[in-house]
């Protein structure tokens, strides 16, 4: 990458960089800032104003596709598995 100027750069680091600006780049740099800064309390307005508008069914059918509760895989099961897991350790513990 070729070696920029230093007025060419856009970010800085050092703050001390600054003492090279010409009043008319920190009045500049200043209005960047304060520009960023509304635009991002805007966004973030803008962010939660769409989360409240958000139906959580939609966006999970967005996510995961289209779902049959009906057919497995995420049909309900007759059991929560805990019966089956009781035989198991049952049956672990040599008592079957």
């Amino acid at each position: 990458m070729p070696h920029q100027p230093e007025k060419d750069r856009l970010w800085y680091n050092d703050p001390m960089e600054l003492k090279n600006w010409t009043p008319e780049e920190l009045a500049l740099g200043r209005r960047w800032v304060q520009a960023w800064q509304q635009a991002g309390r805007d966004l973030e307005r803008v962010r939660r104003a769409e989360l409240r508008r958000l139906d959580p069914q939609r966006a999970i059918a967005l996510l995961c596709g289209p779902a049959d509760y009906r057919i497995p895989p995420r049909a309900q099961r007759p059991t929560s598995g805990l019966v089956e897991q009781q035989q198991w350790f049952k049956k672990a513990a040599g008592r079957d």
